[in-house]
């Protein structure tokens, strides 16, 4: 069929909105870039747009002379993983009883989950819990409070309710299959796209944390990525300030931006990895789990 003058006039403006929407989004980001790479002085003129301004790597070369940067790495490498597997286990585990249709007081318990979305304890006593479970300056601190996430326990549970028919499991059962084995041999491997959404979603959240690791940790050998960069740049604004002849804190306040940019892209770098190898499951994850009534 042959589009109407109206039908191509809409798909220009959505495209030229998309355009827009993408040049606002990308524009940032290529700059961000574009400045960890260049010469701290070319950054403070204003001399950098889209490519990198006389190259150095000065700014990834202060920062990883640092040590406590490669130990701050491994600790959030280590809090991402256990987290990450121990948020999963405990959604599937949640979501899944709840999803079968016969499980008695089903309506209750996620009634109840559904009531820790609207109201908590807060800061002060959810710390006092913490000290008196004796999990103060421990990773439990930082990976326990948090390994239930009710509106992924929800996206799971939608996913399970539309995507596993009952006649599955009515078949499995026939063939000797108990709950356990039913959910680890047929429900988890039909479904990849909502676990792999799953995992994106609890992966970016503790890799990109720092405010309970600032309360809950007190050893800065256990300091995850996100604090040790958010000390370095502190302190970088510190130097600055103490610096009094022009020329040098000009210099400074260049290495300082430098720095801040770097440490961006050295933050953001291992989750932008990760995304691509489960991108092909995560627009179906979500659609299919979106509907969370």
């Amino acid at each position: 069929m042959k589009a109407r003058t109206s039908d191509r006039w809409f798909s220009f403006m959505v495209y030229g909105l998309l355009t827009v929407i993408l040049v606002l989004i990308a524009f940032p980001l290529i700059y961000l870039v574009s400045a960890s790479f260049s010469d701290p002085q070319a950054v403070i003129a204003g001399r950098v747009w889209l490519l990198p301004v006389d190259f150095t790597l000065k700014g990834y070369e202060a920062i990883f002379k640092d040590q406590s940067l490669i130990r701050g790495f491994l600790n959030s490498v280590f809090i991402t993983v256990a987290g990450t597997t121990l948020n999963l286990i405990v959604t599937v585990m949640m979501a899944y009883p709840i999803s079968r249709r016969n499980f008695y007081g089903r309506k209750f318990f996620t009634l109840f989950m559904m009531f820790t979305m609207f109201f908590s304890g807060g800061l002060v006593p959810t710390f006092l819990l913490i000290n008196q479970l004796s999990m103060y300056n421990s990773y439990w601190a930082i990976i326990l409070p948090g390994c239930v996430g009710v509106t992924n326990v929800i996206i799971c549970r939608t996913y399970f309710e539309s995507s596993i028919p009952d006649e599955l499991y009515e078949a499995a059962s026939l063939d000797g299959c108990d709950d356990f084995g039913f959910l680890m041999r047929i429900v988890l491997p039909l479904s990849k796209p909502v676990l792999a959404v799953l995992v994106l979603y609890y992966a970016v959240g503790h890799w990109n944390s720092y405010f309970k690791e600032m309360i809950y940790l007190e050893d800065k050998m256990k300091y995850p990525l996100q604090v040790v960069l958010r000390q370095i740049i502190i302190m970088s604004q510190i130097a600055d300030e103490m610096m009094l002849d022009f020329s040098t804190a000009e210099r400074a306040q260049g290495m300082a931006d430098l720095l801040k940019y770097s440490t961006i892209v050295v933050s953001s770098l291992p989750m932008l990895i990760l995304y691509p190898f489960i991108q092909k499951y995560f627009v179906k994850g979500v659609m299919i789990g979106s509907v969370k009534g």
